[in-house]
């Protein structure tokens, strides 16, 4: 957002969590007030939870017309996006295992009926590799090596960093294009991995976003904006900053009509009981509408 030619301010809104951001801050190179709307709750939940549900589904449909029931599927990650994946996938009779670094998203995996797992361990039997981590090179080429014949591989994290592609554009390997955004790669003995969308990101390659899941981020977005450029000096410095919760809630309310959904209201003695203002925010700003406790400011030492 500029303001005279000036930048004054930016909001992000991506694919992926907002670790660059924080690590400019932390580094003291962020020469601007930052709303990292990636994390706020309306993005978190309707585009990395529900969004995701049914989009892994649709790209892998429309990519290669698999059938779910009984394939053995890994889900790297059990985030918003992750738990988005394996629940749709759970729900058509694949069975799922989850690969986590986090003890607590672990735990919630577990809970959620999901066998925990490494990669390495379990690569061999798997019939689908889903990334869902926002990290980089998940699925190395030691792992794309030991998958078996027909496996797909594709990624729903972050970016094209997931998958180490660059490590099949080798000699001994052949690429065949069997369709728009399916690759079938080749090894000397025959085996065919499935990759699909180079690596990219599966739901925006290869399916398509509800405008109903964009109109919400969208909005996001905007306030997010509205905020930073109306906000007294000195009410944001040069650091970043979750979307306030009345804003989250705000869009939140926007979008109920579309459900014809009517919200109960507090009475005085209630909101007095709760120490809640009647008409919000409901909850702090350290609630992440989840079972688990989501961190949202990182550090990195």
């Amino acid at each position: 957002m500029t303001s005279g030619g000036a930048l004054i301010a930016v909001s992000t809104w991506k694919a992926g969590r907002q670790t660059w951001l924080y690590q400019l801050s932390k580094a003291g190179k962020l020469c601007v007030p930052a709303m990292n709307v990636n994390d706020s709750v309306t993005k978190q939940k309707f585009d990395n939870l529900y969004c995701c549900r049914e989009s892994i589904l649709d790209g892998l449909k429309r990519t290669t017309d698999v059938m779910f029931g009984g394939k053995q599927v890994v889900v790297c990650g059990y985030g918003e996006v992750g738990k988005g994946c394996c629940s749709a996938l759970k729900a058509l009779g694949a069975i799922v295992c989850v690969t986590e670094i986090d003890p607590i998203c672990a735990l919630q995996a577990c809970m959620d009926g999901f066998k925990v797992v490494k990669l390495n361990e379990v690569v061999r039997q798997m019939d689908m590799v889903i990334t869902c981590t926002g990290n980089k090179n998940v699925v190395t080429r030691e792992l794309l090596d030991r998958m078996k014949n027909g496996c797909i591989v594709c990624n729903m994290g972050h970016s094209n960093t997931e998958i180490d592609v660059a490590s099949l554009r080798t000699p001994e390997l052949t690429w065949e294009r069997v369709r728009s955004q399916v690759d079938h790669v080749i090894w000397p003995d025959g085996k065919r991995v499935i990759l699909l969308a180079e690596g990219r990101l599966l739901n925006l390659s290869c399916s398509t976003v509800p405008s109903f899941v964009l109109s919400i981020t969208a909005t996001t977005q905007a306030l997010a904006l509205i905020e930073l450029y109306n906000a007294p000096e000195g009410r944001y410095k040069q650091d970043v900053y979750l979307l306030p919760k009345k804003m989250d809630e705000y869009v939140a309310s926007l979008h109920l009509p579309n459900f014809d959904a009517h919200l109960t209201e507090l009475s005085d003695e209630q909101a007095k009981y709760m120490g809640l203002n009647k008409n919000g925010p409901f909850k702090p700003n350290y609630y992440r509408y989840e079972k688990g406790f989501k961190t949202p400011h990182i550090d990195y030492d």
